[in-house]
């Protein structure tokens, strides 16, 4: 059945919450320059957003382990090339922060948030995240994102001079918003156009295709739809200038209360959280942290990180509750970046589902 025949009364099964526990992912960006075109380096992000998607991360970081500026002295053969305002070879951590926040929007949305730039020019090759706030026309939920236009709402204004004043100012008070339905939303608060805001709809709304009588809901925080409803409602994306800034620039209250650091010379990840392990048993948590390095791995990091430096911190792995190997005996001298964040997150499924905080 269908709302006048518009809008699938079809709800996501949310018997089971997809992610109430928050997973967060540190990775430095030189990991790039793995990538020599920007097809493959276009790739590379998108395989990683899909990661982030399909495990239900709620926040990646990108950091600077240091290296970037020693390759740009070294000199890059792509570096003269470079042109069109492109930054996968001059800046690839703006770049791969560009590509995961488009990927995470909700399509209809897109063209307006991002302006044509050539960093996008091969989005379009990418696998569809198709998360649960990348609904379609037809779809109901709840729940959307959208963003706010340029046209006031219509109020309509009373006859005598003092309520026809009360009402003026009550309507710069009200925002309309696209949200990817057939008619839009009027939420009473005043938001700069341009805007991306999460909605939650009425129970009932009469969602036609007139937009003569817009429907009225209300702006909650991103991570409302998964605190009240567990639906899975995408990534943050947030840079980090060094490994220590990924932990004491946590945008969570408490900030992480578990981190893991991985690396090939840490304990295998199949003995993290078993009793007869010399890692012990693994707490519960609220927000995890999952750390990978570049090519050269986190020491080097430690090493560029002054603040670290001052602190005496010499081994990465005292920086983290658990230092773990994702894939003792590879039988590749390397792991590729999208690789290691498939192994790791498939690794550590298990324990976040098991000890993450509902």
């Amino acid at each position: 059945m269908n709302r006048k025949g518009l809008v699938s009364e079809v709800r996501p099964d949310t018997s089971k919450p997809t992610a109430f526990f928050e997973t967060s992912g540190g990775r430095a960006y030189t990991s790039l320059h793995s990538a020599l075109t920007p097809e493959l380096k276009t790739l590379l992000a998108g395989r990683i957003a899909r990661a982030l998607a399909v495990f239900c991360v709620d926040e990646i970081v990108i950091f600077d382990d240091g290296q970037s500026k020693q390759r740009k002295a070294v000199g890059n053969s792509h570096s003269q090339n470079e042109n069109g305002g492109f930054t996968g070879f001059s800046n690839p951590g703006y770049f791969l922060m560009h590509i995961l926040s488009y990927l995470e929007t909700p399509p209809f949305l897109r063209s307006l948030l991002f302006p044509m730039h050539p960093d996008l020019k091969f989005v379009g090759t990418l696998a569809s995240l198709d998360m649960p706030h990348h609904l379609k026309r037809h779809e109901w939920c709840p729940y959307r994102e959208g963003i706010t236009v340029k046209e006031q709402t219509d109020v309509e204004m009373p006859k005598t001079p003092r309520k026809r004043k009360r009402q003026e100012v009550e309507s710069k008070e009200a925002s309309l918003l696209d949200v990817g339905l057939p008619q839009r939303i009027t939420v009473p608060v005043a938001i700069p156009p341009k805007t991306r805001v999460t909605i939650k709809l009425p129970e009932d709304p009469d969602i036609s295709t007139s937009g003569d009588n817009p429907t009225v809901g209300s702006v909650v925080a991103p991570s409302v739809p998964r605190e009240e409803a567990g639906y899975y409602w995408g990534y943050s994306v947030r840079s980090a200038s060094s490994l220590s800034a990924v932990i004491t620039e946590c945008t969570y209250q408490g900030g992480y209360d578990l981190t893991i650091g991985t690396s090939e010379r840490g304990s295998p990840l199949s003995e993290l959280g078993q009793c007869t392990s010399d890692m012990g048993q693994i707490p519960q948590f609220n927000h995890m942290l999952i750390v990978l390095g570049g090519v050269a791995g986190l020491e080097v990091a430690v090493e560029a990180d002054a603040e670290l430096q001052k602190m005496g911190l010499k081994e990465p792995k005292e920086l983290f509750d658990y230092w773990v190997n994702l894939c003792p005996g590879q039988g590749s001298r390397t792991i590729r970046t999208e690789e290691a964040v498939w192994i790791g997150l498939m690794g550590l499924r298990e324990i976040v589902v098991n000890k993450g905080v509902r």
